[in-house]
């Protein structure tokens, strides 16, 4: 953005306008985006109009079917979540230490990541700093780095996606997850010495409970059956819910393919059995993703530290020196 925009901008942008903009990137139609904001459909279009001339160029195509965005839109869409992602942020951390509270921490984990790391850092920080309000989100890469880049979450500990993206976001590997093969207490395939637990006579004989095809957990199986010439399974239940997963693998004898942090504690239970067979199939690691030219909040770099700290193998049992002078000076 150049000198003249920018002043312009200072000038004669205001939060309602980004409000605006952000409503009609979701209603695509002016009618619908007044009424959301209850304002009058002519109040709406004059400001989009003061936006565009700000800009001096047409954000949205108007089309028969309602108002789409063009190439400069979409970019100023994000700017605009963003900014009022930032604000929201800032609201809220305000209002928390206005009240003596200690802000808060939205942190966004894949599955394999989540029960042990990020779980015991939080533990961790909540030990020390009850007040901070703390919000935890669990999903899949994809759908946590789009909460990130929205500003909805403070950092996600996720798969690799700066090969593409070096410019918004920065990767720190710091864990990664073992594969694993689970099924059924009293499943046949438990009886020692009864069976041939080769992959390959695995995926003939026996049913199998996988994730969707675009998981990382997937794409490995399938690339790791394709190097070994291993024929895929033709019996097989496609869950997109690791919850719904464990419920279904326990009333059926299908093998289920997880992350051993994910079925650990039904292992411990004694509700599910690990089968002793390699599916050769290996996860890229995990780990931070931030948003890049972001200076991290007190709580964010407190987390990170404790992260890094439990991912290098130290004691849980207590923090370090440094992570306790990182806490005190939350």
């Amino acid at each position: 953005m150049n000198a003249p925009v920018t002043h312009v901008l200072l000038n004669r942008l205001r939060f309602k306008h980004l409000q605006m903009l952000v409503a009609l990137g979701v209603t695509n139609n002016l009618h619908r985006t007044a009424e959301a904001l209850h304002v009058s459909q002519p109040g709406i279009t004059r400001m989009l109009q003061e936006v565009e001339e700000m800009l001096g160029c047409a954000l949205f195509e108007r089309r028969s079917r309602g108002m789409q965005p063009n190439e400069l839109g979409e970019q100023v869409l994000r700017f605009a979540r963003n900014t009022l992602a930032t604000l929201e942020r800032f609201s809220a951390d305000f209002t928390e230490f206005r009240e003596g509270g200690y802000g808060h921490l939205a942190v966004g984990a894949v599955m394999g990541a989540a029960p042990d790391l990020v779980v015991n850092a939080l533990v961790e920080i909540k030990t020390f700093h009850p007040r901070l309000r703390i919000r935890i989100m669990g999903d899949t890469t994809d759908q946590l780095i789009d909460l990130l880049e929205r500003g909805q979450i403070d950092v996600a500990i996720a798969r690799d996606v700066t090969a593409d993206r070096h410019d918004s976001f920065s990767f720190e590997a710091i864990g990664n997850e073992r594969l694993c093969l689970a099924v059924r207490r009293g499943h046949p395939l438990l009886q020692p010495g009864k069976h041939d637990l080769s992959v390959k006579a695995l995926c003939r004989k026996w049913p199998w409970l996988l994730q969707s095809a675009t998981t990382p957990t997937r794409m490995a199986f399938d690339l790791a059956l394709a190097n070994a010439h291993i024929a895929f399974p033709k019996d097989i239940v496609e869950c997109s819910s690791v919850f719904a997963m464990l419920q279904m693998v326990q009333l059926t004898d299908a093998i289920m393919l997880l992350s051993e942090t994910v079925v650990r504690d039904h292992v411990k239970s004694g509700v599910l059995g690990l089968l002793p067979a390699d599916t050769g199939a290996a996860l890229p690691p995990f780990g931070v993703v931030l948003r890049r030219n972001e200076t991290p909040s007190p709580q964010l770099r407190t987390f990170l530290q404790l992260l890094r700290q439990m991912a290098d193998g130290a004691e849980s049992t207590g923090p370090t020196e440094a992570v306790r002078e990182a806490v005190d000076r939350m």
